[in-house]
């Protein structure tokens, strides 16, 4: 049996109306998938099954998404290995934990994008490519950036945030 992290895009179905985490993870066992658990309301979900592909998974879980939900999520997969590895990968530890964060990609992104996001840093704001995905140190105030709006999936592909405190609490919940 082999452990999976799935994060989910988006977890707002319309204007007041959001997936309940207990409602995630029922759907997700539906699917077949055992032992489902969430980390706070951020559709965060960990979950065994058997061995198969990310997209598989990711394919399982949309297509579930949209049965149970009437929606379409993008859901993005780790394996707990690869989650393990994202986790110890952080090049931003000094930093303070809620304004870490790091944009979790389905396809790897090319180092040239940290060129092109360049344009929207403001002063002690910090970005690296680690395996592909993106990390930002925010500095003191992700809410005053202009790197957050530039992160689109028109501009980055299909991906989703989380910050440095929710990184660390998956790993904890996979407990290797």
């Amino acid at each position: 049996m082999a452990v999976y992290v799935a994060l989910l895009h988006s977890i707002v179905l319309g204007a007041g109306r959001r997936v309940v985490m207990a409602d995630l993870k029922a759907m997700a066992e539906e699917l077949g998938f055992r032992n489902a658990r969430t980390l706070v309301a951020t559709g965060n979900l960990i979950f065994e099954s058997e061995t198969q592909s990310i997209a598989s998974i990711e394919a399982q879980l949309e297509a579930g998404f949209i049965k149970a939900f009437g929606k379409h999520v993008d859901v993005i997969v780790r394996d707990a290995e690869t989650w393990l590895t994202l986790a110890e990968g952080n090049p931003f530890g000094d930093g303070i934990g809620s304004e870490v964060a790091i944009r979790v990609m389905r396809q790897p992104l090319e180092p040239k994008i940290l060129d092109m996001l360049a344009k929207y840093r403001r002063g002690q704001e910090r970005m690296a490519i680690v395996n592909g995905d993106l990390w930002i140190d925010f500095g003191l105030k992700a809410s005053e950036t202009k790197l957050l709006p530039a992160l689109t999936t028109k501009r980055l592909g299909i991906g989703t945030m989380r910050n440095w405190n929710t990184v660390r609490g998956l790993a904890e919940m996979i407990g290797r």
